[in-house]
């Protein structure tokens, strides 16, 4: 068993040189990034409830989702196209539906 986490490591640690990251930070900031994500997503969901505006803090939620890959597309290297693609796609989205909900219409409940 510890032979496979030599293994593991080592491959963990290879990548974090291959794309000149470090692997250590890079899964804390994933780790802190989903942990804020999820606290402002209770708050949304709360506020929600509450019929009180929510456009903060779904935007937090965003922000604490797309940490580790914002971390990843400014110090990474050598990525494959494909992560530029998806997270590029992510953020897209993201921001599409902060638009949305920010311009609907009074007396619609956008969430």
């Amino acid at each position: 068993m510890e032979h496979y986490f030599i293994v593991f490591k080592d491959w963990i640690i290879g990548l974090g040189e291959k794309h000149d990251v470090n692997p250590l930070l890079l899964g804390s900031l994933y780790f802190i990034g989903k942990l804020t994500m999820v606290i402002f997503i209770g708050v949304t969901i709360k506020k929600l409830r509450e019929k009180k505006p929510v456009i903060l803090t779904m935007l937090l939620a965003a922000i604490g989702y797309s940490i580790p890959y914002t971390y990843l597309m400014i110090y990474g290297r050598n990525l494959s196209p494909w992560v530029y693609v998806f997270v590029g796609l992510m953020l897209v989205f993201g921001g599409f539906t902060i638009w949305k909900k920010i311009n609907a219409k009074p007396g619609v409940d956008a969430i």
